[in-house]
């Protein structure tokens, strides 16, 4: 007897400390999330994606404990709805830390998880102090609440729902909340072609500016993840079966995404894998600790399919925006693991069996998934939870994010929500201006020249509207060129910023040319650049991006390309753009040796 009790008091102890390392992994999570985000976005923009991870859970915090704990923990208040506000860490310290500082720290980390989720999806284009806004609120009221249904003494846990680390709790409210801001703040420019009638033609990959940093990301959140699932059990064979439930997942969606890729693609597809990683984590959330083997695997193999579809559903078909596959990753996931639990609940290491006694004798279908024997009721739960927390969210979410976007519209023009509505496809409070959209939001919104300071991005991104110009009409440009010889042909050197390089492109081809060099160039003109601040110190940022685009033409007018280049650039502000004219003695085809206009020739001769 007395051996027995020294080892439930061990295991009281041993399991406590490891209740606040998950605390811990899941906290080093957000140096996951925050990396995966940068690497998946452009280097313009790091800063700002740092800054959002690091006040998501600064500001988290904040509001978690003054309301947003009392909300999930407290006391339930009309039939399990939410808990009754407590200010018990300030009035009663001693108590709190007895009772509810492993708790609150807890909670805390998963609530700052479920924060993080939208700012991938948002990235690139939201305003700093609106992002701010909506952090504060989802850590406030929305994630509390919703939680405490299922984790504190809410109607669903009474219920019988399952969600033991929260894939519909924390995913799939991160994904419906990121879904809703992607939709409300629209793509970044650049990322779709319209035509004349604004019908999408043509889809454009912007890519993240370091493969390397999103990997290191995926990989830090797999690590953290054995936290996130494994820190509430409270014996070895719970853990163990978490653990192993938490490996098989990621990986069977890892390994099938690879091969789906493959076979449509011919190729299989990097990124797309490691978002397949957190895919099979995020779905396997919900039931790893009451999913056996198999379970896992299905429910694992499944999201690696589901990642891809509802990736390219979002971006192809419903030209949603969402930069770093968060809404595929988290919100379809989180809703697939969440229902899966009804199809494959067999086991319950936390009790020992789900509706199993110690013989293994069957008690209760009511606690299986259909797969396993269940008559169904843990199916209907598990639905019936989802759509509740789904619900919830969405109705806050247009609330918050409408809210932010109209708002200071309806102030600064004194008009009601209606005008507020149609004013808000200029400017609105939720989107960042085109302009410093285009420069990045680290130097518009931080001040911040760049997060690699000293290193000229490899990669260029040009972010152009893609907006066609008709050119038909345009006469040659009055100005003197030096005479063509025989021997010689015109440069034409284009300097400008990367928003207006798209529709410059679909000039250009319109009157024939269809060769062209491009770079990336920093510079400036009369306005002399910007200037801004780092750790507290000036610093003079008199360099822009800008694209270079040189063009060499023999046959078409050297004077129609200058002409042409001046109607698509032309806006009547400061930095439009420079356009030099120079002469070519020669050129060369290296793969034949052609020279003069065959080298220049569009013909392909063998």
């Amino acid at each position: 007897m007395l051996d027995e009790q020294i080892y439930a008091l061990v295991g009281d102890y041993a399991f406590g400390i490891w209740f606040l390392i998950g605390a811990a992994l899941v906290f080093f999570m957000q140096c996951g999330f925050a990396m995966v985000e940068t690497g998946f976005t452009r280097a313009k923009n790091a800063g700002n994606i740092i800054m959002k991870n690091l006040m998501d859970f600064c500001i988290g915090t904040v509001v978690f404990m003054l309301l947003g704990f009392s909300l999930l923990i407290g006391q339930e208040a009309v039939g399990g709805f939410i808990g009754v506000p407590t200010m018990g860490l300030f009035s009663d310290f001693s108590t709190f830390v007895a009772d509810n500082a492993s708790n609150f720290v807890f909670n805390l980390v998963f609530c700052a998880t479920a924060s993080t989720i939208v700012s991938g999806a948002m990235a690139e284009r939201t305003r700093f102090i609106s992002y701010c806004i909506y952090s504060a609120l989802i850590s406030l009221v929305v994630y509390p609440v919703e939680a405490g249904w299922v984790w504190g003494n809410g109607w669903l846990v009474n219920l019988g729902f399952v969600d033991f680390a929260g894939s519909a709790c924390i995913h799939t409210v991160g994904g419906i909340a990121a879904l809703i801001g992607a939709i409300m703040l629209k793509p970044r420019i650049g990322k779709y072609e319209r035509n004349a009638e604004g019908k999408v033609i043509k889809v454009n990959a912007i890519q993240g500016h370091s493969l390397t940093l999103g990997a290191l990301g995926c990989f830090i959140l797999w690590f953290g993840w054995y936290g996130f699932n494994g820190a509430a059990a409270t014996s070895l064979s719970s853990l163990a079966n978490i653990f192993l439930t938490t490996t098989i997942a990621p990986a069977i969606a890892t390994v099938v995404c690879m091969i789906f890729t493959w076979i449509k693609n011919k190729k299989p597809d990097v990124s797309m894998c490691l978002n397949a990683s957190l895919a099979g984590l995020v779905a396997i959330t919900a039931g790893c600790y009451t999913v056996d083997a198999l379970g896992a695997t299905v429910i694992g193999a499944v999201s690696g399919i589901l990642v891809v579809v509802v990736a390219e559903l979002l971006d192809k078909k419903l030209h949603i925006d969402d930069p770093v596959g968060a809404v595929a990753v988290h919100c379809a996931n989180g809703i697939w693991g969440t229902i899966a639990v009804g199809f494959f609940a067999c086991v319950d290491f936390q009790s020992g069996a789900a509706g199993i006694d110690a013989a293994g004798n069957l008690i209760d279908k009511s606690m299986l998934g259909v797969f396993y024997g269940g008559n169904g009721y843990l199916l209907g739960i598990q639905l019936a939870g989802v759509l509740a927390i789904i619900a919830w969210t969405v109705v806050w979410m247009i609330l918050i994010f409408g809210g932010i976007k109209y708002i200071p519209v309806m102030i600064k023009e004194k008009c009601g929500l209606i005008k507020a509505i149609k004013i808000g496809k200029t400017w609105n409070g939720l989107r960042a201006s085109a302009d410093d959209e285009v420069a990045g939001l680290d130097i518009s919104e931080h001040g911040l020249d760049s997060a690699y300071a000293d290193f000229l991005p490899t990669a260029p991104s040009y972010d152009g509207e893609g907006a066609t110009v008709d050119v038909s009409g345009v006469q040659p440009a009055n100005i003197e060129l030096v005479p063509n010889t025989a021997e010689s042909y015109t440069k034409v050197t284009i300097i400008t910023g990367q928003d207006k390089f798209l529709t410059l492109k679909d000039a250009m081809a319109q009157i024939g040319v269809t060769g062209m060099t491009v770079s990336t160039v920093m510079g400036c003109g009369a306005q002399s650049g910007k200037t801004g601040q780092y750790r507290g110190v000036k610093t003079s940022m008199h360099l822009l991006p800008k694209i270079q685009v040189e063009v060499v033409v023999s046959e078409v007018d050297p004077k129609l390309v200058v002409a042409v280049a001046q109607k698509v650039l032309a806006d009547g502000n400061y930095g439009a753009g420079k356009i030099f004219v120079s002469n070519v003695e020669n050129v060369m085809r290296v793969r034949t040796g052609e020279t003069g206009k065959a080298a220049l020739s569009n013909e392909v001769t063998d």
